[in-house]
């Protein structure tokens, strides 16, 4: 089953620690997660920022609204126990927990909306508050970087083609092969290159080669421009390319790339300007966050 919602874990959550013994939050992840008969793969799916699990996630969010409306509480790191107003709620046997039904508490209140009146959170909508604020700000990130890379795209297919050529070495000397660009990589010159639009070093020292192929296609790159690319390797006796387009390869292309025995990566538009945004290669910073949490071992130094 698809991994619950965090407002989901809340009940059994609570459940779990009704005999009113403490509990590390490790323990009763477990049991929420042998409850609703979570698979290993649905317990390794990854947020979108591919920091967290989802699962562990949500289980912690779940737990943090507990406490702050004191129906859990934390004796100590990692661990919690039922309160009496723990068990006055589960005495009334309520069919779900959610954050709607949390606000009752001024505690929570308090800690979701500091400087709003109950008034203004009660006319604040909870219907669609199914993801923790974790995966709410690596979602919008998601989709702000799409929406970017749709754009960065744009200015890429505009860029004249030797520059994009250009572009992609760069790229590569970011992603941290080679050393400086001077040493890590040259690119060929506009005619007599054989098919290969630049060398790159794979490490600082130079031990091995890789060759570029970097084209600005109009629909998705032929076959044959892939077997050419191929030939132009074995040519040189090398064994290492990528091939980089600003558009599409056909399902042909990769078939043939994991058949040979040479190694060709394949890195289409889409592909490229998610790395070109991962290592800020035509992009600047417009505004940065910084995500804080408490460093529990400063405290128990």
């Amino acid at each position: 089953m698809p991994v619950p919602d965090y407002q989901s874990l809340m009940l059994p959550l609570l459940q779990f620690a009704q005999d009113g013994k403490e509990y590390k939050v490790s323990q009763l992840r477990e049991e929420l997660a042998r409850k609703y008969r979570l698979t290993p793969e649905e317990r390794r799916e990854l947020l979108p920022s591919g920091t967290q699990n989802v699962f562990d996630n949500r289980v912690a969010w779940a737990k943090t609204y507990l406490v702050k409306s004191k129906l859990l509480g934390a004796p100590k790191r990692a661990h919690v126990k039922i309160t009496n107003r723990g068990l006055r709620v589960l005495g009334e046997k309520p069919d779900s927990i959610n954050v709607a039904f949390l606000k009752q508490f001024d505690e929570f209140s308090a800690f979701i909306s500091p400087n709003t009146s109950k008034d203004e959170q009660e006319a604040t909508p909870t219907s669609n508050e199914f993801h923790t604020p974790i995966e709410k700000l690596d979602t919008s990130f998601r989709d702000i970087n799409q929406k970017l890379a749709v754009e960065l795209l744009d200015y890429v297919k505009g860029m004249d083609p030797y520059k994009f050529e250009l572009l992609v070495i760069d790229l590569l000397q970011a992603m941290g092969y080679g050393g400086n660009r001077e040493e890590a990589a040259k690119v060929t010159k506009k005619s007599g290159d054989g098919g290969i639009d630049g060398i790159i070093n794979e490490d600082r020292l130079g031990l091995d080669k890789i060759y570029v192929q970097a084209k600005k296609w109009e629909g998705v790159v032929t076959i044959s421009a892939i077997r050419d690319f191929g030939g132009t390797l074995l040519a040189h006796s090398a064994q290492k390319g990528i091939f980089i387009t600003t558009s599409d390869f056909p399902r042909t292309a990769i078939d043939y790339c994991e058949k040979i025995d040479r190694t060709i990566i394949l890195i289409n538009g889409k592909h490229l300007t998610e790395l070109m945004i991962e290592f800020n290669v035509g992009v600047a910073a417009k505004k940065t966050y910084l995500l804080k949490e408490v460093d529990g071992d400063y405290f128990e130094a």
